[in-house]
């Protein structure tokens, strides 16, 4: 990569999280407490409106939690006059506030029981889910596998590694360490479950990425780090929309971590997946809207 890369891509960020600050002041300023029990995030006695019949339900991401992952996107869904909630899953004893890293199969049985509180407590026949990295992925095993697709809608994907990662070729190297992939499989579930070839990830896409029922959105960006190749985050299938990041704005330079925290282009993108009727154009000028 030339130096000139690398010195635009954290000035991209900083461009990206100075206007995530000040556009829409109502949502930036709120506080995660206040965000997350009187602004609607996380609000069980929220009722989604005729504009936005339809929950919003937020699934963190690897080393995540149900705050700290949506700080940003929350608030943008709430002040648009959406439900959100968003839940801790894949907990570890002993590990607080960094989650996903349980066996994916349990998560995903969290995520069910969340989903059926939400549309309990809403009154919705089925949510819409939104999830960044491993939570834009983890969601296809309950839809496929649990039930989840005659409770959902939608699935937004946001860098989702929904074929695996191979880590820019790390993973190909844990042979050559004895025991390091039991070490991983034992301590770490959820990460062992994300590596490309994968038992988890076999059964998973066996058979087709969708299911009918469900619309699909993936959005990637050609800088991520983490899920490599950035390309294995699309989803073949009836229903499914897979977006780049820089197609939309070519001088996004999020990479995998800020894309799903507070790229407010994609987030956008989120927007329009989430009501494809009333869907407009995203462009770099989506990061002042």
């Amino acid at each position: 990569m030339l130096p000139w890369k690398r010195l635009l891509r954290p000035l991209a960020a900083v461009l990206l999280a100075a206007a995530a600050a000040t556009v829409p002041a109502s949502a930036a300023h709120a506080s995660p407490t206040t965000a997350a029990s009187s602004s609607g995030w996380n609000d069980y006695t929220c009722k989604p409106s005729a504009a936005h019949p339809r929950p919003v339900v937020l699934v963190h991401g690897t080393l995540g939690n149900s705050i700290d992952n949506w700080l940003s996107l929350a608030p943008y869904l709430e002040v648009r006059g959406y439900c959100v909630y968003s839940l801790d899953y894949g907990q570890l004893p002993g590990v607080p506030f960094f989650h996903g890293l349980g066996p994916i199969d349990k998560s995903a049985e969290q995520l069910s029981a969340f989903v059926d509180k939400v549309l309990t407590a809403t009154g919705a026949a089925e949510a819409d889910l939104v999830g960044h990295s491993q939570g834009g992925m983890m969601p296809r095993y309950y839809l496929k596998f649990l039930g989840g697709a005659a409770k959902v809608n939608a699935l937004v994907g946001i860098a989702p590694d929904n074929h695996g990662t191979t880590l820019s070729g790390l993973t190909h190297l844990l042979p050559y360490f004895p025991g390091a992939e039991d070490l991983l499989s034992s301590a770490t579930p959820g990460l062992a479950d994300q590596i490309a070839g994968s038992a988890f990830l076999t059964k998973l896409n066996a058979g087709g990425d969708t299911v009918p029922g469900v619309r699909y959105t993936v959005i990637a960006t050609k800088y991520d780090e983490v899920v490599t190749p950035w390309r294995s985050g699309y989803l073949s299938g009836t229903g499914v929309r897979n977006v780049l990041l820089q197609d939309l704005c070519p001088l996004d330079l999020s990479e995998h971590v800020a894309i799903g925290l507070f790229d407010r282009i994609a987030f956008h993108e989120v927007a329009n997946a989430l009501d494809p009727a009333h869907a407009t154009a995203t462009t770099c000028a989506s990061a002042l809207s």
